[in-house]
């Protein structure tokens, strides 16, 4: 990984000091005028505010308003804030479609980007808003290369959907169109779902991706105080926003850097908060790609290590009952952390962005919710009393697999394979009504650099919730998984089909067991078996050979390490 501590103070000034002063400096200086620099503004620390906006999603269509928030935060502190963009996609478009491919991809883009800004214009430090899932493991990315005092704001949660009564968001629908094509639901009802899943700004409203990237970097130390748990349209992610642009000015002060908050510590306080809120799967992929960005020794084991003494408590959808909006209302994930942080299962000890310990942090903060709540458990009646995130080896996934089990799937599962080569292949397969009870989906030829881009398999796990079949069908894959999915759903296989895994060699009707309390997932043919068709396999030639997939393919490293494109560049 190249070292951007050098970057991080170029020569002709310190973090607080006047970034353009000199007369060599005049041509910037012109430049800066008319964007709205005074003379007075070229004394000051200069702040970028990395904006996410776009009408692209709903998730992000309201973070135009927090990043001028953002900015007066800075402004107001002595700073001078300069507001830019970086792209977002929206995975709820392009879920099931040959775009989802450019949804882990973007990420990389997206760090890139801000990385490129920051560095470009010699920013002292930035703020960066994100709103869903993959901007938001960028932000932080970047933040790590950097080394420049940043400070993350999540653009809040979305408000829940109502149709006849109970709360509905995208996953309903996606789980609607299973059911529709079971024949238990009828179009009025399938449109009814899809009209009002979606009623306004915010990221998608259960402990998906978005929601559980947020309480992870809160929990890491890099955003406010209870930044994970706001609503995207209210008065206090209007001023945790505000907020963000006075600490970055703080952190500018004190000198105090995302590596010396990245600590290893602060992401074993990640992934406890993610295991507690019972989070996506996809935390594994992103955390470790944090941890690689900024340094960290961090793999799919320290999950396996950190899950057997943490338990999860939340009740939340998609496992649970709830949206995320109810943990809003009854206080957030302050008390949630205070709580653990009591049972010692915080590193209390962690720097974060506020310049103050999470311990001071959580000083005033009581460690306990509202009587008759019914969305985090106490400790003494977990949902699961270890983690969920259950990390799976065996001779299917020699370098590790990834799955969410909470416990109503069952531990245990064994199967005959039904095997596709796409998740488009297996989608209509499983809506055409092909898949009975007992089957063990494989899809396969979806990792990152299959698919290329590890595609997530909402579409063929929500058909297959629709369908009845949560609890008798078995999925697996080398691609990943939204937030959204559950069942007994296995991702993140590796290594990939597409270099020649062993899950390139599994055949129809072959048998495989999934052992969630031995943490493993066999494929159950002899040896002599296995070699003789490895030494048949032949690579299949790339899907794109030109542009952004093509490039992420070639650069990718295993999900198991992130997937991230910079992993090693030193030799160039």
């Amino acid at each position: 990984m190249a070292d951007q501590d050098n970057n991080s103070t170029p020569a002709h000034r310190q973090f607080s000091s006047p970034m353009l002063d000199g007369p060599d400096r005049a041509p910037s200086r012109a430049m800066l005028h008319p964007v709205g620099f005074s003379n007075e503004d070229f004394q000051k620390s200069i702040v970028g505010i990395a904006s996410t906006w776009s009408m692209v999603t709903p998730c992000n269509m309201h973070i135009d308003r927090l990043a001028k928030e953002a900015c007066k935060g800075v402004d107001g502190a002595g700073g001078k804030s300069i507001e830019f963009n970086t792209i977002t996609i929206s995975d709820g478009i392009s879920m099931g479609t040959e775009g989802m491919k450019y949804s882990l991809v973007s990420r990389e883009v997206i760090a890139d980007s801000i990385e490129t800004v920051v560095g470009c214009e010699g920013m002292d430090g930035f703020v960066a808003i994100g709103g869903c899932d993959k901007n938001m493991p960028a932000c932080v990315m970047a933040m790590a290369r950097m080394n420049r005092p940043s400070v993350f704001v999540y653009g809040g949660t979305i408000k829940p959907g109502c149709f006849e009564g109970k709360d509905v968001d995208i996953v309903s629908v996606f789980e609607a169109v299973g059911q529709h094509s079971a024949g238990k639901i009828t179009d009025a009802e399938l449109d009814g779902v899809t009209e009002t899943a979606i009623p306004g700004p915010g990221s998608c409203g259960g402990m998906y991706t978005a929601n559980t990237m947020a309480s992870a970097i809160e929990a890491m130390g890099m955003s406010l105080p209870n930044s994970s748990a706001q609503a995207a349209v209210s008065d206090e992610k209007m001023m945790d926003s505000h907020d963000a642009g006075a600490a970055v000015m703080n952190l500018i002060n004190n000198n105090i850097r995302p590596r010396d908050i990245m600590t290893k510590k602060a992401f074993e306080n990640a992934i406890t908060i993610v295991t507690v809120l019972g989070g996506s799967t996809n935390a594994v992929l992103h955390l470790i790609a944090m941890a690689s960005a900024a340094g960290v020794d961090l793999s799919i084991d320290d999950f396996t290590r950190i899950g057997e003494k943490t338990p999860l408590l939340a009740d939340l959808k998609p496992s649970g009952a709830n949206v995320m909006m109810k943990l809003v209302d009854i206080g957030g994930t302050t008390p949630l952390m205070k709580m653990l942080l009591d049972r010692g299962l915080l590193h209390g000890d962690c720097m974060t962005v506020t310049g103050k310990t999470l311990a001071e942090n959580l000083a005033k903060v009581d460690a306990k919710y509202p009587e008759g709540q019914t969305v985090i458990r106490d400790f003494d009646n977990p949902v699961k009393k270890d983690g969920h995130l259950v990390i799976l080896y065996g001779n299917l996934a020699p370098e590790g697999a990834v799955a969410k089990l909470t416990g109503k799937e069952g531990l245990f599962f064994e199967g005959n394979a039904k095997v596709y080569e796409s998740e488009d292949l297996a989608m209509k397969s499983i809506l055409a009504g092909d898949i009975v009870k007992g089957d063990i989906v494989v899809i396969r030829r979806e990792g990152p650099k299959g698919g290329p881009g590890m595609r997530e398999m909402l579409g063929p796990t929500g058909a297959i919730m629709g369908a009845g079949l949560g609890n008798d069908v078995a999925l697996i894959t080398d691609g990943r998984f939204s937030g959204g999915s559950h069942g007994f759903v296995i991702g993140h296989i590796t290594p990939e089909a597409h270099v020649g895994g062993p899950l390139a060699l599994v055949e129809n009707g072959d048998k495989i067991s999934i052992d969630a309390e031995k943490r493993e997932i066999n494929l159950h043919i002899s040896d002599e078996e296995m070699a003789e068709r490895k030494k048949n396999w032949v690579k299949p030639e790339p899907r794109y050979t030109r542009g952004v997939l093509a490039k992420y393919a070639k650069l990718c490293n295993s999900a198991s390490k992130g997937g991230v494109t910079d992993d090693d560049c030193g030799d160039v």
